[in-house]
């Protein structure tokens, strides 16, 4: 049996991935002990995959090898196992291959089986996923939001933001968004209820902010410039979770704050956070948020592309604003 896989051929420059992935056909290797094989259903598409494809060292992971797949989170079904708690049919989530199939060790993977009455199976990539264990997490620990604090959130739109602005009105917060372009600010607060939208696109950033007032958290999925804005809005004592540096993925550039010197006199507290930091609390978060989404008080918007050969437009809309939401690629079963 031969497997469709998107190949690293090169490194890519900026947005260019058509240049650098490459749709091959390989054979399937039989599968080795601890190894499940997965007929993926869904792709997850993810921002912070854009620094696996660079050549740095320093990042949370190494980066991935040119000539291998590339890797992300998959969905689907098993379709053989040999590996203990795993058996054909069994719905699962795990690292695999942007492929029709992925062959995972089911250990390193981190694969787990999940619960197959939940209606919509794309909210094991949305909510109750690592865009809601990052969202929750990361507002209510990292952020150490408490009711009645002003929360503000960069990519407000994007899959993890979305989903930070409405949990952090759950909890009793006054929650802000920043947004590209008035469509999105639009759909935050009339149909999220947000107290309100700052869009980046428009000349008057500061004054929107301003307008604002002070903020008590900002959970950050950008960095660039756009912290310098913030950074000069905090309340004292405010806390900055930074989830992601959307900014620095395409551009090759580093965040360098020049108003880091409001971190001393505003006594800001700055933290980083990942994932596999949390995942053992997974199940708990889980439950949390399928609470909430069950009653209707937590909504994915999901942008979906159908077929493996169209990923890479599905990868660069996370690039370029092109979505509202969590963007997934479905392959036809």
């Amino acid at each position: 049996m031969t497997n469709r896989t998107w190949r690293i051929a090169r490194r890519p420059e900026g947005i260019d991935f058509a240049s650098a992935l490459e749709l091959t056909d390989s054979p399937l290797a039989p599968l080795a002990a601890g190894e499940i094989r997965i007929r993926n259903s869904h792709l997850s598409m993810d921002a912070g995959t854009r620094m696996w494809l660079s050549a740095r060292e320093d990042g949370y992971q190494p980066p991935l090898p040119v000539g291998g797949p590339m890797t992300g989170l998959v969905l689907g079904e098993v379709i053989e196992s040999r590996a203990e708690g795993f058996a054909p049919g069994d719905l699962v989530r795990a690292f695999g291959q942007w492929s029709d199939i992925s062959t995972v060790d089911a250990v390193m993977s981190g694969a787990i089986v999940l619960d197959p009455t939940v209606a919509d199976r794309r909210a094991w990539f949305g909510p109750l996923g690592m865009n809601g264990w990052t969202a929750l997490w990361g507002v209510e620990q990292t952020g150490a939001a408490k009711a009645g604090e002003r929360v503000l959130v960069s990519a407000a739109a994007g899959a993890t933001g979305i989903l930070a602005v409405q949990i952090a009105k759950l909890l009793g917060c006054e929650a802000w968004g920043i947004a590209g372009g008035a469509a999105k600010c639009a759909y935050l607060t009339d149909e999220l209820g947000i107290a309100g939208a700052v869009d980046y696109k428009a000349a008057d950033v500061a004054a929107q902010l301003d307008a604002a007032g002070g903020f008590d958290v900002y959970f950050d999925n950008v960095g660039g410039g756009l912290l310098d804005q913030v950074l000069t809005r905090m309340n004292h004592y405010g806390r900055i979770a930074v989830c992601g540096l959307l900014a620095d993925y395409t551009a090759g550039t580093r965040t360098a704050p020049a108003e880091f010197d409001q971190v001393l006199m505003r006594r800001l507290r700055i933290e980083g956070f990942f994932s596999p930091d949390f995942m053992h609390e997974g199940p708990a978060l889980t439950r949390r948020l399928r609470d909430w989404t069950e009653a209707g008080d937590l909504v994915m918007p999901y942008d979906v592309t159908t077929g493996l050969e169209n990923t890479l437009t599905a990868y660069a809309k996370l690039f370029t604003g092109g979505n509202v939401g969590k963007v997934i690629v479905e392959l036809p079963q």
